[in-house]
């Protein structure tokens, strides 16, 4: 099992355990803490890694493995949490969204910037 801690957008902060390896919008989503803006919690690819509402905002992300993610990654939008494995001690930021999350205004990937569109 993994700890994982969450911020919402509304300054709440969670600790999630799930199963390590899992994925982390399957973890979010059990939780009761959704990973999609309001307008894609219904309609979304369901985690294919398709349709990019899952975006969140991790601490010390690991590397990316999924070409969207290192896009992501390498251009300051979020992760998604359909293509991230729960691991313990990982520090997840859910983001105030309509549908995906915008850019990092400053200081690159992984430094928590701003989160909304």
């Amino acid at each position: 099992m993994a700890t994982i801690t969450v911020e919402t957008p509304d300054g709440e902060t969670h600790a999630v355990t799930a199963e390590a390896g899992q994925p982390l919008r399957d973890a979010l989503l059990a939780a009761d803490l959704s990973p999609h803006g309001r307008y894609a919690r219904r309609l979304n690819c369901g985690g294919r890694g398709l349709c990019a509402t899952c975006g969140v905002r991790l601490l010390d992300a690991p590397e990316p493995d999924h070409w969207h993610d290192d896009l992501a990654d390498r251009f300051g939008y979020p992760r998604l949490a359909c293509q991230l494995a729960v691991r313990d001690g990982m520090r997840v930021e859910l983001l105030d969204k309509r549908v995906w999350g915008g850019r990092e205004s400053s200081g690159g990937a992984g430094s928590g910037g701003e989160g909304g569109e």
